[in-house]
């Protein structure tokens, strides 16, 4: 049994289609695109620790170099992952500015989001004991107030609090 779509629906949904289509590949083979995501992927090896298309240290000896290499493998054709192990291999895993999500490189991808499970966990245990724990109990020899006498104290807080 086959339905047909109304021709309106059927418009509508090739529309969205086609949008969504033209947004997912909106810049894919653009070389300046191509230049700012992976340069913004990578670390400067000059040893101060910023992005390698935000590197601002001046004179910076390795940078200007390490932008050229990636706009000439950009301009090769080079796929990003090919441009990536290039890098890595000549400068170490060090360059790439996110750990990998391979191998033992994966702890540092997971190590946060259990840390952060462990210490909300820790605070609701912490949380309920505090909530659940008894009252203390009253100083010794001295008897609770109860019934007519503890009327008696609350009617005398109301007189002396009252304007």
């Amino acid at each position: 049994m086959t339905t047909k779509l109304n021709p309106t629906l059927r418009r509508l949904l090739q529309c969205g289609s086609l949008c969504l289509a033209v947004f997912a590949f909106t810049g894919a083979g653009d070389p300046a695109t191509r230049f700012n995501e992976l340069g913004h992927q990578m670390m400067c090896i000059c040893s101060c620790n910023q992005i390698l298309l935000e590197c601002n240290h001046v004179g910076c000896p390795d940078s200007d170099g390490m932008r050229n290499e990636l706009m000439a493998a950009i301009s090769r054709g080079d796929s990003d992952s090919l441009v990536e192990q290039a890098f890595v291999q000549k400068y170490g895993p060090t360059v790439l500015a996110a750990p990998t999500k391979t191998g033992f490189d994966r702890t540092a991808w997971i190590v946060p989001f259990v840390a952060l499970g462990v210490g909300v966990l820790t605070v609701v245990f912490v949380v309920r004991n505090w909530k659940n724990r008894p009252p203390p109990p009253p100083p010794a020899g001295v008897p609770p107030i109860r019934g007519a006498e503890l009327e008696k104290f609350r009617d005398q807080a109301r007189k002396e609090t009252d304007l």
